[in-house]
């Protein structure tokens, strides 16, 4: 139940551990927006604990039981934190109610017309290419991403408009918890190997999320993908939802007539109800095209003029860690990509190698994310390595998972010599600067990769080409 100020009772004085994540953090301020008294911790500084300081949130540095306040109306958790978390101890002791990250955003979106973007790849991306297009059509949306918007800096804002636009997590199946008026599927991949043991246990996922998009709602799904192609025959017949398709393939619903490459943007045309309509994209790759295809596709699908959306759409100009340049030194130009899947790897690796003037090449710096997504797809993501000029391999990036034996970053490695790629182990991430200047030429393009910590690469890289 609501309070008067229009915040669920129950997240009034919310206390968030892992306050700091993407997710977490976009909740935490919309609640502190909406006149939360919101407490939280995370394990180390940052742009975003401060963000959060800004709004008036209280946040600890590391985890302790007293950071947790006596007067804690709840605390909100992610699947990443562990059970013998002490602030998740105290809430036991105290009898204060644990509330999953999920259902804290759904209790955010209750009454919205909300649109929940879902798919294994590009879900950031197309949530906040929605998020500007309607903000730029001053619809003043709420929205909440799981990354930085490159215009307005933030991954979530508390709007006074009628529409939620969120980033919708299969990984730990919790999109299941939202109910949207519109939903869109980008494509249906297997990943998240340790929640999900089989391709049709991530299919009955999301037929299940699609279940709960509301009666009379619409799914916006890709045509070209066939994981995609597979949910939406599962859910044909059903008399109580709109499918609407998108994508190259002949007969989707909204129809990418062409894609056309302008150095780091791009120019769309698709035919909509018979018309063409042209619009520009302002980061490169056909797969961030498509992404911009969905939004247009989800917001016509609310009743918003598919040329005035195309028109906001261009407005869009990235989200950190997406293909983002980071800077240009010595002649070698610094991009920032979150790849951490091989699908999504050499999709940037293709949309850079169409952007790259001739003759540059192309050298990647990529730290795998997670042992068991390693363990699984290492040849995979050797073979998409292949793809770069040559590339070096940093150790596996753990996040929440303990070691696993004999999953190395060496079976990438491994992988990608089998493809035919030129490719290097390196172990330790401060020697990085250094070899990257020894192989870098000017006008190539240097790729830090990967959703761990290789990010924070990319200034020094620029810093030792400079010297």
């Amino acid at each position: 139940m609501a309070s008067g100020t229009g915040i669920p009772v129950a997240m009034e004085r919310p206390h968030f551990i892992g306050i700091g994540g993407a997710g977490m953090s976009g909740i935490a301020k919309i609640l502190a927006q909406r006149g939360a008294k919101v407490a939280g911790s995370d394990a180390k500084e940052s742009e975003t604990a401060e963000a959060l300081r800004a709004l008036g949130a209280t946040v600890h540095i590391g985890h302790a039981a007293g950071h947790l306040a006596d007067d804690a109306s709840c605390v909100v958790v992610s699947s990443a934190i562990r059970a013998d978390n002490p602030e998740l101890a105290r809430a036991a002791e105290l009898s204060v109610p644990v509330v999953h990250r999920s259902d804290a955003l759904a209790s955010l979106m209750d009454g919205a017309r909300a649109i929940a973007v879902a798919g294994t790849h590009g879900k950031t991306t197309t949530t906040s290419m929605l998020a500007v297009a309607l903000t730029e059509l001053n619809l003043d949306p709420s929205y909440a991403i799981g990354g930085d918007l490159a215009g307005p800096g933030t991954n979530a804002r508390h709007g006074d408009g009628n529409i939620f636009v969120a980033e919708a997590d299969e990984s730990d199946r919790s999109f299941q918890k939202y109910d949207p008026e519109v939903a869109i599927v980008l494509n249906v991949e297997l990943d998240h190997h340790a929640n999900y043991a089989s391709m049709e246990e991530i299919h009955e996922s999301f037929e299940t999320f699609t279940g709960k998009i509301v009666p009379g709602g619409t799914l916006v799904v890709c045509a070209d993908q066939s994981g995609a192609a597979e949910l939406t025959a599962r859910v044909a017949g059903r008399a109580d939802l709109t499918v609407v398709t998108y994508g190259e393939s002949e007969g989707a619903d909204v129809r990418v007539h062409k894609i056309t490459a302008r150095g780091l943007t791009s120019e769309v045309t698709v035919v909509l109800d018979g018309r063409f309509l042209t619009f520009t994209v302002s980061v490169p790759g056909r797969h961030y095209a498509l992404n911009a295809v969905a939004a247009l596709a989800a917001g016509v699908a609310l009743g918003i003029p598919a040329h005035n959306l195309a028109s906001a759409l261009g407005k869009y100009t990235g989200v950190k860690r997406r293909l983002q340049l980071k800077g240009e030194a010595a002649g070698v130009q610094v991009i920032d990509s979150y790849a951490h899947h091989p699908t999504e790897m050499a999709a940037d690796l293709e949309a850079m190698r169409a952007a790259a003037p001739v003759g540059s090449r192309l050298l990647v710096v990529f730290q795998p994310h997670l042992f068991s997504r390693t363990q699984e797809l290492a040849t995979e993501m050797g073979g998409a390595l292949a793809l770069a000029d040559a590339s070096v391999v940093l150790d596996i990036y753990p996040a929440r998972e303990d070691p696993v034996p004999g999953v190395t970053s060496a079976l990438i490695v491994d992988a990608a010599e089998a493809a035919g790629a030129a490719v290097t182990a390196v172990h330790d991430k401060d020697a990085i600067p250094e070899t990257v200047a020894g192989m870098a030429k000017p006008g190539d393009l240097v790729l830090t990769m990967g959703a761990g910590d290789v990010t924070d690469l990319g200034p020094l890289i620029l810093a030792r080409l400079a010297d």
